[in-house]
Formats: structure tokens, C-alpha cells, sequence
């Protein structure tokens, strides 16, 4: 069994990929947080919160799991059309109603990281613009009856079936997809973890 490095505050098994992809020894640890954006606040500052709290939470249950004292990476990703959030959709309907919007515009997507260590937690956020080609109704339809949309942020995977849709996208695809991988890597990097450490 390899030495583990850090533990991962989350469920998603996009970034379970991605941050076995640039080499990182982890394990998974749950820890569950309110999700609910406060009154009035904005996009960024809700998804630097959420980061920090995932990570913080992780490394409350680690504590009291009498777990191995090692870093806590979290991460949170907002999709964001003219200021407002697009979170997961509850329905088909609500899925179909996201991409309306999208269809033919840019919004921003912000992906926050926090780290949780014994001096306390550091959080970055990436931000990444997208583009899509306007959409026609048989086109949503269609990608939302497929069901991709149902567990992602504005109603989309850039990973999956609607990496077609995208005509531009200035930023981190893997940002995107919910862990920025660059700056994960460097945010590892100043705490002396993953492979930008060892150079």
C-alpha cells in the first residue's frame, strides 16, 4: 500500500480521477456540510466558503476517527450566469431550464480549493469561462433524457456528451470538470505534497 498523502473531502469521482491522475497517494473521507448559500452573498465568495468548510469538516472526522494526522484537500465548483448560481438541477425540468439559459452565451465557472493542515487552511479559487453554441430544443432534450446533467453543476459535464456543446472555454478544462489541476498541484507544492514538490 502506497503512503498515503493526503485525504480528499469529497465524494465526486471526477476528482477522485483527476487527483489520481497527477500522482497524489489519498484516501477518501467524508465529510458532509449545509451547502446552502448565505443571504446575498456572491458566487466567489460562496465557493471559497464551501471549500474551506469541506476542509475543515474533513479534518474535524479525521480528528475524531483517530485517523493519521495528514492534509485535508476539498474543493467546491459553482457555475455562474450573470451573477447567479446554477447548482445541481432537482428535475429534468429544472436541467432543461439551465441549458435554455446557457445555450448560446458565456457564463463562468469557479472552482475553490481548501487545505486543511496543522498551521490552518489555504484556499484558491480558478475561475474559467465558457461558451456554448446556442442549443436547439431537441438538442437539450435530448442530453438532458441521457441523464449526465442530473448530479453536475449547471446541468453539464464539459468531460462528457457536452464537451460538444462548448465553442470556447478560456481557463482549466479540469477546472471545469471540478479540480484545477495546475493549481492543485501548486497549491500541494507549498505544503511540500505531490510531484511540483520534488523539483
Amino acid at each position: 500500500m502506497p503512503n498515503i498523502q493526503l485525504y480528499l473531502a469529497s465524494g465526486s469521482p471526477r476528482r477522485k480521477e483527476l487527483l489520481a491522475q497527477i500522482g497524489v497517494q489519498f484516501e477518501r473521507i467524508s465529510a458532509p456540510i449545509d451547502e446552502t448559500p448565505l443571504i446575498n452573498e456572491s458566487a466567489k465568495n460562496y465557493v471559497l466558503r464551501l471549500a474551506k468548510l469541506k476542509a475543515e469538516a474533513g479534518w474535524q472526522v479525521m480528528l475524531e476517527q483517530g485517523l493519521a494526522a495528514l492534509p485535508v484537500l476539498a474543493a467546491d465548483t459553482t457555475v455562474v450566469l450573470d451573477g447567479q448560481i446554477l447548482g445541481k438541477p432537482i428535475d429534468a425540468l429544472d436541467a432543461t431550464a439551465m441549458l435554455e439559459q446557457l445555450s448560446g452565451r458565456s457564463h463562468e465557472v469557479f472552482t475553490s480549493l481548501g487545505l486543511r493542515s496543522d498551521t490552518g487552511t489555504e484556499v484558491v479559487l480558478s475561475v474559467s469561462t465558457v461558451t456554448f453554441m446556442a442549443l436547439s430544443s431537441a438538442q437539450i432534450a435530448a442530453y438532458v433524457a441521457s441523464g449526465e446533467p442530473m448530479d453536475k453543476a449547471g446541468s453539464y459535464g464539459i468531460q462528457g456528451t457536452a464537451g460538444l456543446f462548448i465553442s470556447d472555454l478560456q481557463g482549466s478544462f479540469s477546472g471545469v470538470m471540478g479540480l484545477p489541476l495546475h493549481d492543485t498541484a501548486t497549491l500541494l507544492a507549498r505544503h511540500g505534497l505531490g510531484l511540483l514538490a520534488k523539483n
